[in-house]
């Protein structure tokens, strides 16, 4: 008969002396470049301009959130923030969250998929 092996609990974590750290994604220069050259390409088919900044609540100082925008509106169409692991994707026009995505690319994929997607990016 197999034993299943369960994750202990938080309290047995500290008991144990051991710290558990979250995995924090931040944006790189690669990330960067992805960035540029996606808004060239998608230029055509919409895409205005986008920028990186930092959120208001950040407690650290590498920016964390990209926001796009499209000619057909004047406010930001679409957020990609990073949450743990996660790039996350929101239709700001709706406040609506699109999707959790584990690279950058598949996220500027989701809006305009005129770029190869790349697991690295």
């Amino acid at each position: 008969m197999a034993e299943h092996a369960t994750a202990p609990s938080s309290s047995a974590r500290e008991h144990a002396g051991g710290v558990v750290v979250p995995f924090r994604q931040k944006l790189l220069s690669h990330h960067r470049h992805y960035l540029a050259t996606w808004l060239i390409a998608s230029e055509k088919m919409g895409i205005l301009d986008a920028s990186i900044e930092s959120s208001p609540d950040q407690q650290t100082a590498d920016p964390s959130l990209v926001v796009i925008w499209v000619r057909e509106n004047a406010d930001p169409a679409y957020l990609i923030s990073l949450r743990g692991p996660d790039w996350v994707l929101t239709d700001c026009l709706r406040d609506n969250e699109l999707g959790r995505y584990r690279t950058f690319s598949e996220a500027l994929h989701t809006i305009r998929p005129v770029l190869p997607l790349h697991a690295s990016a």
